[in-house]
This record gives C-alpha cells, sequence and structure tokens, in this order.
C-alpha cells in the first residue's frame, strides 16, 4: 500500500489531470488509473503496448508499475501527444526504457515484434474488434488484455439516450468476442465507465 500510494500528489500527475479536464478527455480520474497500476504489479509486468495513449496519463500509471527496466509501448495519431507524453514522464522521473509510435494505433502494434504481458486498449470505439483480433494472439499466457470505457453505462440498458449508438455497437461486439474465446478469462471491473480486463489461460 506505501508502494501504491506514494506520489499521489505528484505535481506533474496534477497537471496532467488538469489538463485532461481542459480538454474534455474522458479521463475517469485516479480510480482508473491505480487499477492499471494494480493489474500491472499483480502480474510482474514488464512489456506493456498501449493501444492509444493520448498524453501520456495511462502510461502514467503503467510506467510505475514496470519500473526502468520495463518497455513501454505509447500510440498516437498526434505528434505533439508524444511530446506532451516523453515531457509528462520524464518529469515525473518516469522515463525508462519506451517507444512513441506515432500513427494508427493496431497498424502500429501490428509493426512491432513480440509478445506483451498487457495490451492495454483506449481507441476509438469503432475500433475495439479489430484492437482484438490483433492483439489477442500476441499476449502471453497469464497476460492480460485491458480495454477502458466498455460498459457506457445506462446507454446500453436503455436508461438514456445513446448519442453514438455505432460506438455501442462496436463495444458490444467487441465484449461478445472476448467472451466467445475460450482462453480467456473476463471480469468487468465497475469504474465509472468500466475496466474489461481479459486474462489470458492458455
Amino acid at each position: 500500500m506505501r508502494t501504491l500510494t506514494a506520489r499521489l500528489d505528484e505535481p506533474v500527475l496534477l497537471e496532467m489531470e488538469r489538463e485532461g479536464e481542459e480538454r474534455e478527455f474522458p479521463i475517469v480520474g485516479r480510480l482508473v488509473g491505480v487499477t492499471l497500476e494494480v493489474l500491472a504489479r499483480a502480474i510482474g509486468a514488464r512489456r506493456v503496448f498501449e493501444l492509444g495513449s493520448g498524453f501520456g496519463y495511462s502510461a502514467y500509471w503503467f510506467s510505475r508499475a514496470v519500473g526502468p527496466d520495463g518497455e513501454l509501448h505509447l500510440t498516437d495519431n498526434d505528434p505533439e501527444n508524444e511530446k506532451k507524453a516523453l515531457d509528462y514522464l520524464g518529469r515525473a522521473g518516469l522515463d525508462g526504457p519506451m517507444r512513441f509510435h506515432v500513427g494508427d494505433a493496431v497498424r502500429s502494434f501490428q509493426e512491432t515484434d513480440g509478445d506483451f504481458d498487457i495490451v492495454y486498449c483506449d481507441i476509438d470505439k469503432h475500433g475495439y474488434p479489430d484492437a482484438w483480433r490483433t492483439a489477442r494472439e500476441r499476449i502471453r499466457p497469464g497476460g492480460l488484455y485491458l480495454c477502458d470505457n466498455v460498459l457506457w453505462s445506462g446507454r446500453v440498458t436503455g436508461e438514456v439516450e445513446d448519442p453514438r449508438p455505432e460506438w455501442t455497437k462496436a463495444v458490444l461486439e467487441h465484449n461478445r468476442m472476448i467472451a466467445d474465446d475460450e482462453r480467456y478469462l473476463s471480469v468487468i471491473v465497475p469504474t465509472r465507465d468500466g475496466v474489461m480486463v481479459a486474462i489470458r489461460l492458455s
């Protein structure tokens, strides 16, 4: 617990969260961040690929978990986000071995060799099924496929109007694909929108 609660008042982290609010990015806050770190620590993750990284918020938590000997791959279509992420993580002292891929996240993953302990998906919801198809074979047994924003709360249950039904359709297709794969065990971590955790069994 001392490790997990250390540096939560880190000025760089607070700055990242303020920027997320200003840019209206869907950062759901510390609960998701700490969840990512706990999961990565739990399996001793050392090689992580982020399908979609923005300006480095989720990378902050993964970097804390994998340490200076880990390998963290970040992706984003915007080169300005690359500069921001590397600046934030460097100032926070979390600039261990990492590579930033500028361009399409799924294509960048396909062009990167080897298997991973964790693949984290936080891209445009239309791309969720392709992300799963691409990642599922490249996660080591015991490793994790993590995906943000999968529940869509009342939009799925019909309690509120869904402004993006095609997104919801892609998300539900993605979730069914994972549930139907017998090599994976999937659970939902109940954050505001939810984090799907798919654990590779074999």
